[in-house]
């Protein structure tokens, strides 16, 4: 014990610790400032509409059946996929749907996502209504998770 306190006592030694403990104060400070602004999955709520991380709309096709996508080829050209990253984990509301080449593409509520290839920055929605099925995927608190069919999209239940 006594040499614990001799350390103390010395200067240089309460200058080490007193730089270890100010470095480690930015380091836990920096790590919470980071895991609170990170997103809680792939997609967040802006005014009701879903987006991804980068803040662009998503949308669903009414020519969809929950669970599935319709939309390939030409189709994908224009509307292309919300495609998860390998390993992604679905939630009580986002669902995985597995497409034609092996490819999981994210789903709200059962009903496949996907981008707008006209919309240009974040927050455009110049595919809402397109050809009267596109429609902008709406994050409603009224829909139930445990029925995907009773998701409500732009007014619209599928």
């Amino acid at each position: 014990m006594k040499r614990f306190f001799r350390f103390l006592n010395n200067p240089k030694h309460i200058e080490k610790i007193m730089k270890s403990i100010r470095l480690l104060s930015v380091l836990l400070f920096s790590f919470h400032a980071l895991a609170s602004a990170a997103p809680a999955g792939p997609i967040t709520e802006k005014e009701g509409v879903a987006r991804d991380s980068a803040g662009r709309t998503l949308y669903v096709f009414s020519k969809d059946k929950p669970g599935t996508s319709n939309c390939a080829g030409d189709c994908n050209k224009s509307w292309p996929a919300f495609i998860a990253k390998p390993g992604a984990k679905a939630t009580e509301d986002l669902s995985l749907v597995a497409r034609e080449g092996g490819e999981m593409q994210w789903a709200y509520r059962g009903q496949a996502l996907y981008f707008f290839a006209g919309d240009r920055t974040a927050g455009d929605m110049n595919g809402e209504g397109m050809a009267g099925v596109w429609h902008a995927a709406r994050m409603t608190a009224g829909a139930s998770a445990a029925a995907p069919s009773k998701a409500t999209v732009s007014g619209y239940s599928y």
